[in-house]
């Protein structure tokens, strides 16, 4: 996304444009519009079906559709409250830099001649709303199997506006961390360190799921997530490439350095399988594949295909033990790595990029009077903030949802499988 770094990204491209490019009055772009809103489908498609299935083949078979449908009613909720509020508070107003107003609320003032740069500001909203919905969705993978339904509709709701929306004004709206020239392309702030670091929170206020960690089925259908994750790798074009917001050589670099980053972490993810364990297993493929998807976000624009091959091998290997230190050092059951590889891996990435950012390693450079000693200062800061923020009020968020009828599925419901006990149907007629 980036989007008010727009200008930083063509230089890198064309070694052309400039301030003088920057104020050059808006004009629509046909191309432009048909990317993004293909982008847009992109985006859209990695919460349902990738992510659903990706995170439905990770759990038992008595709960896979409690997992979807968390997936189906945070896209619908989402949806709603980006219209309703979200959007407006993220990308208008607010001088002060924390927050924005409510001017476009359920898009007052927005007709299909609006403009936003050279896009018409209803696709640009769309764009923007696909990733307030795979945002809350990715924290899905912190509490399956043991949550009420009522609690995710509850958590998932309140996150979004009171966690994802002030961070992403930080960041893209012109907030405070914006205003410092933090670098975070696509995301590595402002979904996977929101979604990580609260999620690592609800895991531990849920509490974990009945025989961890020693006693566990394994995931219920691999082949599954792997298809899952296949899709998430192609939505990923769409969530690092769109965020270039023009159809050119800034979206194809974003992309290339995306899948060299996916395709190495996959890779090295497997080798150190293999050296711990004597095997490669396809869930550890897979997620070695989505961590490196996760470290080159905030980084995809700002550097070229070698430096994703630095990031994605960087990201599987901090990942990879991440996971068993979240697992059995903290014993936390974050249940699907949530935390150890979308937050990690974002965190990862938006620390590195203030040095693979360089022009002498080949990246897009720094903001005008910026050096690397003050980009590495931004990114901490803009990290830190954002953990804290996110860490603070999320566990607030959980003390209401617990107010409101409870965090936990009774045993008998957790016997039963959350298929049945919270949505009267099963995913298959034989489980296990």
């Amino acid at each position: 996304m980036s989007r008010l770094f727009f200008p930083l990204v063509l230089s890198f491209v064309a070694l052309a444009a400039g301030p003088a490019a920057a104020q050059t009055p808006a004009k629509f772009d046909g191309a432009n519009t048909a990317w993004i809103l293909t982008a847009s489908a992109l985006v859209l498609f990695m919460t349902m079906p990738a992510l659903a299935l990706f995170y439905g083949g990770l759990v038992r078979a008595k709960n896979v559709l409690s997992v979807m449908m968390h997936c189906v009613v945070i896209a619908c909720m989402g949806s709603v409250l980006w219209l309703a509020a979200g959007y407006s508070l993220a990308f208008s107003g607010g001088e002060a830099g924390f927050i924005g107003n409510l001017d476009k609320a359920f898009l007052t003032g927005i007709t299909k001649e609006t403009l936003n740069g050279t896009l018409p500001e209803i696709v640009f909203f769309l764009f923007q709303m696909t990733f307030a919905i795979i945002t809350p969705a990715l924290m899905v993978g912190a509490y399956p199997e043991r949550i009420k339904f009522g609690a995710v509709i509850i958590i998932s709701g309140l996150w979004l506006m009171l966690v994802y929306v002030p961070v992403t004004h930080w960041v893209w709206g012109d907030g405070w961390l914006m205003k410092r020239n933090v670098m975070d392309f696509a995301g590595g702030l402002t979904v996977h360190a929101t979604a990580g670091a609260s999620s690592l929170v609800i895991a531990v206020m849920v509490g974990p799921r009945d025989g961890f960690p020693k006693h566990l089925l394994p995931p219920h259908n691999p082949g599954m997530t792997m298809m899952g994750a296949g899709m998430l790798w192609v939505g990923w074009f769409g969530f690092n490439g769109g965020s270039a917001l023009t159809a050119d050589g800034a979206a194809g670099m974003a992309i290339v350095s995306t899948h060299l980053s996916a395709s190495i972490a996959g890779l090295v993810w497997m080798g150190l399988e293999y050296m711990r364990f004597g095997r490669a297993s396809m869930i550890g493929a897979v997620t070695g594949v989505v961590a490196g998807l996760a470290t080159v976000t905030p980084a995809s624009g700002f550097v070229g295909p070698l430096g994703g091959l630095i990031l994605g091998t960087a990201g599987a290997v901090v990942c990879f033990f991440a996971v068993d230190i979240v697992k059995h050092k903290l014993k936390i059951d974050d249940s699907l790595d949530v935390f150890a590889v979308h937050g990690v891996g974002g965190i990862l990435g938006t620390f590195l990029v203030a040095f693979l950012a360089d022009e002498r390693f080949g990246g897009a450079g720094y903001a005008k009077g910026v050096t690397m000693a003050d980009q590495v200062v931004t990114q901490a800061i803009g990290i830190g903030a954002t953990v804290v923020w996110s860490a603070a009020v999320t566990a607030l968020i959980v003390l209401v949802a617990r107010a409101f009828g409870g965090l936990r599925v009774d045993a008998e419901a957790l016997y039963e499988g959350l298929d049945s006990a919270s949505h009267g149907e099963r995913g298959y007629s034989l489980q296990n």
